[in-house]
């Protein structure tokens, strides 16, 4: 049965809605959205290949302004194939390492948070850091720490949980606010664009977002939060399970 799109205008304030779901799941037969992820995934699977190593195992990347751009255009069912489908042919066009099946989950919740967070919302300067917060926050904090840890133990090679997931950590807590930052200007810069040939809804760009003094306070606050969650996670949840 061919789902409908009920108004490709329409704005939802949450993604718990029913039509939500029923209008991101008919994005599906919107062809020119599915030209758009094609393009989108092409773009993502490009820049995998483009990276600042600042370490073993280690690079600063620019995929999740990608991430973010197409989850806030055709939401979360086609990101959540799009995120898929882009971790599996950058394994095999862009290895940089043993492939390691569960990473691809890691890619699906990130885009699926951009998609909840921007996707047929009003979009605001506090909602694309959150949005980046999110991601930060159960992808590189949760769950790429867990998944590297038993990347490890598979390959056997008795590098320590700490060792290897410390490093990563450091890294997303100095370039999360950073992020934000420059995810905050691009899609500033390029929403308004697609308002104008009608790729999202033209409501959901009221004003050009832009960070003022309340959303630096924010990201330090954000940060703060992080450095305590990860010190609490090093230092009284991980040596409980020596």
């Amino acid at each position: 049965m061919k789902l409908k799109i009920r108004n490709e205008q329409t704005l939802y304030k949450t993604p718990l809605s029913p039509a939500y779901w029923k209008d991101a799941a008919a994005q599906l037969g919107n062809v020119r959205i599915i030209c758009i992820a094609a393009i989108l995934i092409v773009l993502r699977i490009v820049l995998k290949s483009a990276y600042i190593p600042v370490g073993e195992n280690l690079n600063i990347t620019f995929g999740f302004f990608v991430n973010a751009l197409g989850a806030m255009v055709f939401g979360p069912v086609i990101a959540i194939i799009g995120a898929a489908i882009s971790d599996t042919l950058g394994a095999i066009l862009f290895p940089t390492g043993t492939y390691f099946f569960p990473f691809i989950f890691v890619e699906i919740a990130g885009s699926l948070i951009f998609a909840l967070w921007l996707w047929r919302a009003k979009l605001s300067t506090t909602r694309i850091i959150l949005s980046r917060f999110c991601v930060s926050l159960v992808c590189n904090f949760i769950m790429n720490p867990i998944i590297m840890n038993i990347y490890y133990e598979w390959l056997g090679n008795g590098k320590s949980y700490k060792f290897v997931t410390l490093p990563r950590v450091v890294k997303n807590l100095a370039l999360f606010p950073v992020e934000a930052f420059l995810l905050v200007l691009f899609l500033g810069l390029v929403a308004p664009i697609l308002t104008k040939i009608h790729i999202i809804p033209k409501a959901q760009v009221e004003y050009r977002p832009e960070m003022t003094k309340k959303h630096i306070v924010l990201l330090i606050v954000l940060l703060i939060i992080s450095v305590i969650a990860v010190a609490l996670f090093y230092k009284v949840w991980l040596p409980s399970q020596a």
